[in-house]
């Protein structure tokens, strides 16, 4: 078998976490198999559709690095892609079906669909289509018609059975016929509903697999029912587990963008996590934890070390809820690994974001030691604030001495150091470490240089969480670094 995967989601706004994941599931086994993932919009439910929501759909799996071997933006052997530009090939098969006596043309009008749901309720009976069309005659079919109503199509649903649904993920699922209703296929508008159009496009497409969303198990017997009356194979169904809230109350699907959750901060969109400051590659390993485990308890991996374990019948289908703690855990490894320039170059757009222009030499200096403390890009922020010329040094003398190194000593440590840094002849982290903690051993009273790089850090940054003093000091360069030892000076001369 080609295994032949897609990803199928409607263009109503942006790319949920949830999703994503999906998604990532499906591009995974397609990888591991040497197949194909396909990208397919699903956009029947016109009054939903958001303009512009492919092209997000798109940036989100982009920025993931999930690409598509066939899809609307590059084409492919079974196009288009994309489901209202394929309404002939599902008019085509639901008049098929019609003509094969698998379904029917329904005339029932809204209002009456209404008055007969208030009926079930009151009468307190199951609530669905009571199949009142299907039994219509011929001549009562064209009574209908000639009275201009425009008809939907459903389809004919076995009246008693079962349906047994076979599912990778969790087994057999047997469905009682009787429970399912005639489903509508077609609108009156002539545009196909999820059921008959992703069960046309499958086929068509060459499905081999389909892993999708557990909230799209109660349609497969459905689904199933219209393979047969099509005489088509379905494909191999694999429902995965239900993304829940970090808490575990309530499914992370309904919501439609960030909130709090037993006070923490929960991101649902894609796009949310790029803005979060959150890496890629730490975004898909997350992703892939939810529902699936790497094994040998091991929770940071690569997409590549993945595949080779990535099997369906692996996948958890009990509900999983979303580790966000994790998440950030994760992102803080995948930081300490970047080089240098390549963190420079994640941290700077945020910085730009904020308005904070810095200059690219001082960046990279602080990359290092910065790389061990970010958890999220965004956090560089505050990180470098001290960086920037507009940001006033407010701290007072008290903050700037130590039991260690008294007022006077620290004032006097202060002068040294304005001398040091005006005077020495290489402005680098070495050589400006060899000098300082030298200097700090003799201005504190046990000998120790601690206290004093302490101060000094807090003296150039002005700030309690920062890169260590010679690197700020580098990033600063020497004459802004003494600019701020100045303003030392000044306040305890003020004070």
């Amino acid at each position: 078998m080609t295994v032949r995967v897609r990803f199928a989601p409607s263009p109503t706004g942006y790319l949920h976490i949830g999703g994503a994941r999906t998604a990532l599931f499906n591009w995974m086994f397609a990888r591991k198999h040497g197949g194909k993932f396909i990208l397919r919009i699903e956009d029947t439910d016109q009054e939903r559709t958001v303009p512009g929501a492919i092209e997000a759909i798109m940036d989100g799996l982009r920025w993931l690095g999930l690409d598509w071997d066939e899809g609307p933006d590059i084409g492919g052997p079974y196009g288009p892609y994309i489901q209202t530009e394929r309404a002939d090939l599902y008019r085509t098969w639901a008049n098929w079906l019609v003509d094969n006596h698998h379904a029917y043309k329904c005339y029932c009008t809204p209002e009456e669909l209404t008055e007969m749901r208030e009926t079930q309720m009151k009468e307190k009976r199951p609530l669905g289509y009571d199949g009142r069309c299907r039994y219509l005659t011929h001549e009562q079919r064209a009574e209908k018609e000639a009275a201009g109503l425009k008809p939907v199509i459903r389809f004919k649903m076995p009246l008693d059975g079962e349906t047994i649904v076979p599912d990778v993920v969790r087994g057999d699922i047997t469905y009682q016929n009787s429970q399912i209703y005639d489903a509508v296929l077609l609108k009156s508008d002539g545009l196909p509903t999820y059921h008959l159009a992703n069960v046309v496009d499958d086929h068509f497409m060459a499905i081999s697999h389909i892993m999708r969303a557990d909230e799209w198990i109660n349609t497969a017997p459905l689904h199933i029912r219209l393979y047969e009356a099509f005489g088509w194979q379905h494909p191999v169904y694999a429902h995965l587990s239900l993304v829940m809230n970090p808490s575990g109350k309530g499914k992370l699907s309904k919501r439609s963008q960030s909130f709090t959750d037993d006070g923490q901060e929960v991101l649902v969109k894609v796009s949310e996590f790029q803005e979060a400051g959150l890496l890629p590659e730490a975004v898909v390993n997350f992703l892939a934890n939810v529902g699936w485990s790497f094994g040998d308890d091991v929770e940071k991996f690569t997409l590549a070390e993945a595949l080779p374990r990535f099997e369906l019948t692996g996948i958890n289908p009990a509900p999983s809820r979303l580790n966000y703690t994790k998440l950030d855990w994760l992102n803080g490894q995948y930081v300490q690994e970047m080089e240098p320039m390549a963190l420079a170059k994640a941290v700077k757009p945020f910085l730009d974001a904020a308005g904070l222009e810095v200059n690219p030499e001082a960046l990279l200096a602080v990359m290092p030691p910065m790389s061990k403390r970010l958890r999220r890009l965004t956090e560089a922020v505050d990180f470098l604030r001290f960086l920037f010329d507009d940001v006033p040094l407010e701290l007072a003398p008290e903050q700037l001495v130590h039991k260690q190194m008294p007022y006077e000593a620290a004032l006097d440590a202060f002068k040294q150091t304005c001398s040091l840094i005006a005077t020495i002849e290489s402005f680098d982290t070495e050589t400006l470490g060899a000098a300082l903690m030298q200097l700090g051993e003799q201005v504190t009273t046990n000998g120790k240089a601690g206290p004093f790089l302490g101060i000094l850090r807090l003296a150039i940054t002005g700030q309690q969480v920062s890169p260590p003093v010679f690197e700020s000091m580098v990033a600063l360069g020497r004459e802004r670094t003494l600019a701020r030892l100045y303003e030392v000076l000044t306040l305890f001369a003020n004070s």
